[in-house]
């Protein structure tokens, strides 16, 4: 088993380092840092994802590669909306919004498109992929 928390704490400082362009696994993909913060610490803590663009909208799957449990990251933003987006050279303040009904199923369904590997990560588990959007805050 890899070390999870070395492997992210290296693509973030390759993401910083390079303004968003990574290599290895990730290179190709659209690539974010979401820092959000702590459920029960409070701590603000950052991790590397993919997201998909949706008009000014980006958006994060929570799959955690097809596991029985949610990602902390999403438990994070459930309790705390309020997160912080890094992507390319531009850092902001979002809100995160875990979509629901129609939307949920018009992104999902877009992502699955160009990404089908989601939908093998849905085949594994019970519980339905979170779907968030990241809405930049207005000043």
């Amino acid at each position: 088993m890899t070390d999870q928390r070395g492997y992210n704490r290296n693509l973030i400082e390759q993401f910083r380092a390079e303004r968003g362009n990574v290599g290895g696994p990730m290179a190709g993909r659209h690539l974010l840092l979401l820092t959000t913060t702590g459920a029960k610490s409070g701590q603000r803590r950052t991790t590397p994802m993919m997201y998909i663009p949706d008009g000014d909208r980006l958006i994060v799957m929570a799959s955690n590669a097809g596991a029985p449990a949610h990602p902390d990251w999403y438990r994070n933003l459930v309790a705390h909306p309020d997160v912080t987006v890094e992507v390319g050279a531009e850092t902001y303040d979002a809100t995160a919004i875990v979509t629901e009904g129609a939307e949920r199923q018009r992104i999902w369904d877009m992502v699955v498109e160009q990404y089908p590997f989601f939908i093998e990560h849905q085949a594994k588990i019970t519980r339905q992929i979170p779907v968030i959007a990241l809405e930049r805050r207005a000043w």
